[in-house]
């Protein structure tokens, strides 16, 4: 038998240890501070570092297993073929089938039924379902009435005389989750109800009547780390509570579902999928389940409302597109992607057409479900894996030692900590540590809000009580925009831009950006040869604001003589921190925008100067 030589790509290079990468490092950074300049200390509440390598992997526990094996973080199954998911909402039975149909003739294999009719019957079903093959499909059900809906659709099944084995169906039904976010109590019978359930669908092995809704705590502005913590934690709750009233561990487990938001931190959620497989299969692990499939976690996946924009909203596609991504790698079961418009309008079917379409795409031209945990094997997105999961369980047992999940939040130490981040996530939005696409950097100059975005598209609902609401991170600076285009006013901000060439043009652009987060016009010029010509350019323009834009060595002389010449006629600011600062402070010179303003508070300060 013919033997092949196996060689080692660069095998004839020396490998360098990581103390040589490290003293390069060191010498390149010319005494800066390595932690400051180079190490990442993430929202979710632990550093990254700048690389990676194989040595970083010692010690990682997890390593080694096989999609399919336990504690199944690659995957709980041996292939990544997710189901690409859509929801229709029913109000006419009649017309909801005939658009589950078009659908599922466009290539959705999960089809989401939201029950929003009241008085939901066994013949409205039969309309909704009519044409379905449910064997072929994932069905997932949420609204109104979900026991009864439960107890309408197994009688559905069982008098078509279909497998029970072949169905797959999933219930929006989580009052630890949903019903205390929305509540701030618990339902007193809720559990005995599921009990019930679960034992009537015990031989249905495909069929979860309990959907753990992750997304509430992202929407509402928690952390990653709090997302994955805070599901894990009710999830075990229900397992608590569940196998007290009767059910045995596994068939509890094996009725659960969780539904995870995913965001644009790319990396971090492919993370995040991994380390909620492995973290739930330990928890379920400790109730002794006979078999250990049992301990597979079943997640469905939506990208994220939370980042979505309704200004150039168009951007709302590439963000799904890369949250889409994030978790065909990190393994989902099935996958929304959710339409760029949902966040001001009833998504169109053109808007609902490019969301299917994104996954249709990763399937089908990009192939990624034909490959398995791409990420397995990568130095960083392990250790991403790693970190994700320590804060996480630290954070889990913080809530166990506080008697579980439903005694934690009554005790307001989950709204609590979402408050606390969400607080964080809005301040670094406003001071741009944290960019959101069209709303605090970069903007569409020229856009105007169309009709269909009202105010309540960008007025964030406050939470009563102790409840969690739902929000987008862009809502502050969107409302502000829309009071400027609501306003009947056409505020305009001109660029003055003098001395040094390169520095008056980068601060023109900086400046720009920073105006039109408000909607304010701007008016760029390339350069002005003289301060004189300038300022009779920007008293022609009738701009109510003038900006300075020039090196920092100009602005001691540049700013005061702009003051002098615009004598009073529109609001100076100066573009940057000078050094200079406090002697132009002196002198009346009393506004500046730099990389550390707040965006938002400076913005709606010259609002409020400009009578808007």
């Amino acid at each position: 038998m013919a033997t092949t030589n196996r060689e080692k790509l660069f095998a004839e290079f020396p490998p360098v240890p990581t103390e040589q990468w490290e003293e390069v490092i060191t010498a390149d950074l010319k005494g800066a501070d390595y932690e400051r300049k180079l190490v990442w200390r993430t929202g979710e509440g632990f550093n990254v570092r700048p690389y990676y390598r194989a040595e970083n992997l010692e010690g990682l526990r997890f390593l080694g297993s096989q999609a399919g094996e336990f504690p199944y973080v690659r995957g709980v199954r041996a292939h990544n073929r997710w189901r690409i998911h859509q929801t229709v909402t029913v109000t006419d039975a009649a017309a909801a089938n005939a658009e589950a149909l078009k659908l599922l003739d466009a290539g959705v294999d999960s089809l989401g039924f939201a029950i929003e009719k009241e008085g939901f019957t066994a013949a409205n079903l039969d309309t909704l379902l009519a044409g379905i093959h449910l064997p072929a499909i994932a069905v997932a059900f949420s609204g109104q009435c979900m026991a009864e809906l439960v107890e309408l659709f197994l009688a559905k099944v069982e008098k078509e005389g279909i497998d029970k084995c072949e169905v797959k169906a999933s219930f929006a039904i989580d009052p630890l989750v949903s019903g205390l976010a929305a509540k701030g109590t618990l339902c007193d019978s809720c559990m005995a109800r599921i009990a019930e359930l679960m034992a009537r669908t015990a031989e249905y092995k495909h069929v979860r009547l309990v959907t753990v809704a992750a997304q509430t705590f992202g929407n509402a502005g928690s952390t990653i780390v709090e997302e994955l913590a805070f599901a894990l934690s009710a999830g075990q709750d229900y397992l608590a509570r569940l196998t007290d009233a009767g059910v045995d561990a596994e068939t509890v487990a094996r009725k659960l579902r969780f539904s995870f938001s995913v965001t644009s931190n790319y990396f971090m959620e492919i993370a995040k999928l991994r380390a909620a497989r492995m973290l739930w299969a330990n928890i379920v692990k400790g109730y002794g389940p006979k078999k250990d499939c049992a301990c597979k976690m079943q997640i469905h996946a939506e990208t994220s409302r939370w980042n979505q924009t309704v200004y150039d909203p168009y951007v709302n596609m590439l963000r799904g597109t890369t949250e889409a991504m994030s978790a065909a790698i990190g393994g989902v079961y099935s996958l929304k992607v959710t339409p760029f418009d949902a966040s001001f309008e009833a998504p169109t079917e053109f808007s609902k057409r490019i969301a299917r379409n994104v996954e249709l795409l990763l399937k089908h031209e990009s192939h990624f479900d034909q490959v398995v945990d791409p990420a397995g094997g990568s130095y960083y997105i392990e250790n991403l894996t790693e970190s994700i999961a320590a804060e996480a369980w630290k954070l889990f047992l913080a809530i166990e030692e506080k008697g579980g999940y439903a005694a934690a939040y009554e005790a307001g130490f989950i709204k609590e900590r979402v408050a606390a981040s969400a607080a964080a996530k809005d301040k670094n939005i406003s001071t741009r540590r944290q960019i959101l696409l069209g709303a605090n950097q970069f903007p569409n100059f020229t856009e105007v809000a169309p009709a269909e975005i009202t105010p309540a598209c960008v007025t964030r609902a406050e939470a009563e009580g102790n409840t969690l609401a739902a929000y987008r991170g862009a809502m502050a600076f969107e409302r502000m925009r829309l009071e400027v285009d609501r306003s009947g006013k056409e505020p305009k901000a001109f660029m003055l831009t003098c001395g040094s060439l390169a520095m008056a043009r980068a601060r023109a652009q900086f400046s720009c950006n920073f105006f039109a987060c408000a909607g304010i016009r701007v008016q760029d010029n390339t350069f002005f040869h003289s301060i004189e010509e300038g300022v009779e350019a920007a008293v022609a323009s009738g701009a109510q604001i003038v900006v300075v834009c020039a090196a920092d060595d100009d602005y001691a002389t540049a700013a005061p003589k702009v003051k002098e010449l615009l004598a009073g006629r529109a609001i100076l600011v100066v573009a940057g921190a000078p050094a200079c600062a406090p002697e132009l402070e002196a002198q009346g010179i009393t506004n500046f925008i730099n990389v550390k303003s707040n965006v938002l508070e400076t913005l709606k300060f010259y609002l409020k100067e400009m009578g808007i």
